[in-house]
């Protein structure tokens, strides 16, 4: 019988190394052509000033995961229903018959893999030595991106950058209490980025946040922030003295405003892009090459890390026996 897990379920069930180990085979999966990716779709919902996004995927192997998220988003919830603006869940079946596994809620999940994304970045592209974490931004995904490159590399201290001192106040908190590192908020925005080891950029900027000539060399930069073809959290400097890693070659071109601007206006060419990250988690390609090396990963958001860790969330289930059966 297929399951019903809850946001508390996914949570006990879910950790961010199996996450992250997750999210690579899902990368490695896309590189080898064994995944089925199409273009996410959205619909509107004008009379409601609302809108449902479904990110469906295929994962073949031994993953053999078949699946979608399904989100919902009503910019009006908090202040007419008391309800949040996005809400949404994962739908898992079977990839060799088609029969419906799970049912589970995505805002988890979803902060668990895109935080997961980063740690597999961090895996094979930050220096060994990473000290020092700078991130920009202090929302929702802040700590999760923090956990995933703590799994990685011995992180000692964070500065945290965001528009909102008071909520990069409660974030140094945070971090410190959860993961025993030095962490601190900062206005310094040029001093932050010359001190990264590893940067993050987890924001809704329109504009780049730091000036890329900052940069101190053998720094690691994951930018999983912004997502729109008009929007840049980095600037084309940072580019220019970066090898560039995209987590979908496609959906970066087409999404990545990080990438699509510069490219447009010159200052970038598409042709200098590394390759993308399932070419370097399955061998075929390099990763980090020197300690001096500046290294970006690009990540828009796929739907094939949404299956791989629900996947493995419905496989810790059936094997601690959670969650609630439904008739089928």
């Amino acid at each position: 019988m297929p399951l019903w897990l809850t946001r508390n379920d996914v949570e006990r069930l879910l950790d961010m190394p199996a996450a992250i180990e997750a999210v690579a085979e899902a990368y490695r999966l896309i590189y080898r052509g064994e995944a089925e990716l199409p273009v996410r779709s959205n619909i509107p919902v004008a009379p409601h000033d609302g809108s449902l996004m479904t990110m469906p995927a295929y994962l073949g192997g031994e993953m053999d995961a078949l699946g979608a998220k399904l989100i919902s988003f009503y910019g009006t919830n908090p202040a007419r229903r008391g309800l949040p603006a996005i809400q949404g869940n994962v739908v898992l079946f079977d990839g060799r018959d088609g029969s419906l596994l799970a049912l589970m809620d995505a805002g988890y999940l979803t902060a668990m893999r895109t935080g997961a994304s980063g740690g597999v970045a961090a895996r094979y592209l930050a220096r060994e030595d990473s000290r020092t974490l700078t991130i920009f931004g202090s929302g929702v995904q802040a700590p999760y991106q923090v956990e995933a490159a703590l799994c990685e590399r011995a992180v000692e201290r964070v500065f945290v950058v965001s528009r909102t001192p008071a909520n990069a106040e409660a974030l140094a908190v945070e971090l410190t209490e959860r993961f025993s590192v030095q962490a601190q908020a900062t206005a310094d925005v040029e001093m932050a980025a010359a001190s990264a080891d590893i940067l993050v950029t987890a924001t809704s900027a329109h504009e780049p946040l730091f000036d890329g000539a900052q940069l101190r060399p053998g720094v690691h930069i994951s930018g999983i922030g912004s997502h729109l073809p008009y929007a840049s959290e980095v600037d084309a400097v940072t580019l220019g003295r970066s090898k560039v890693v995209v987590d979908q070659m496609s959906a970066c071109l087409a999404e990545a405003g990080d990438l699509i601007r510069p490219i447009e206006d010159g200052s970038y060419d598409a042709g200098r892009i590394h390759g993308e990250i399932g070419a370097i988690v399955e061998g075929d390609l390099a990763g980090r090459e020197g300690a001096e090396e500046i290294t970006f990963f690009k990540s828009v958001g796929l739907a094939a890390q949404d299956v791989a860790v629900a996947r493995v969330v419905y496989s810790k289930a059936l094997d601690q026996k959670a969650g609630i059966e439904l008739d089928a």
